[in-house]
């Protein structure tokens, strides 16, 4: 009697299996005989081919990559008037390219002990100075700027900053940085030079 309880059910699961299997054999069938009605077998070959060459060409498309690219410059917040002022910068007055510096001639007392318009000790400032007008990239305003000598002690034994904007003829000393401003010092020694900002020039 149990044994052919155990039968008959081994039967009838074995009966919904091969059901089961001729359903999908059927689908997989229908599925199969549906596409092979629509396309032929170049279209299907052709196909399979675009997918694999374009499968192939993917690797050597042109893709942007984070760590290829590079911080762009961020754009002036003021238009520079000058090729100096464009370059010019707001942060280090021990570079020739500070914003002061666009007339200025000689070594920089602030690099040489001084200040960007102090004397260095020991020196003392020139009472004529020669004048030149900067535009300051920080506020895009232009200032005109006078520029001392510091005069008693040899000269200082770092780089040579060298602005030319404005710069005249010696004839017009008021705007030549070529003159070594020393007079009326008591010394004609030249040390260095500051830059002190007169007034806005706008």
């Amino acid at each position: 009697m149990l044994l052919s309880d155990v039968s008959a059910r081994a039967n009838t699961s074995g009966e919904k299996e091969s059901q089961s299997r001729n359903l999908l054999d059927r689908a997989v069938e229908r599925l199969t005989r549906h596409v092979a009605s629509r396309s032929s077998r170049r279209s299907l070959l052709g196909r399979a081919g675009a997918w694999a060459t374009f499968g192939a060409l993917v690797p050597t498309l042109p893709v942007m990559r984070a760590s290829a690219a590079t911080p762009s410059k961020p754009a002036p917040k003021f238009k520079a008037p000058t090729p100096f002022a464009a370059e010019a910068q707001t942060k280090d007055p021990t570079a020739c390219n500070y914003w002061r510096y666009c007339a200025i001639d000689g070594y920089l007392c602030a690099s040489c002990g001084g200040g960007v318009h102090s004397c260095p000790p020991g020196t003392s400032p020139s009472p004529t100075s020669w004048i030149g007008t900067c535009f300051n990239p920080g506020d895009g305003q232009s200032y005109l700027v006078a520029y001392r000598d510091c005069c008693g002690q040899d000269a200082c034994s770092q780089p040579m900053c060298l602005g030319t904007e404005g710069d005249q003829p010696s004839y017009r000393p008021q705007a030549n940085n070529d003159i070594i401003w020393c007079f009326g010092t008591g010394a004609l020694i030249y040390n260095c030079s500051t830059s002190v900002i007169v007034g806005n020039a706008s």
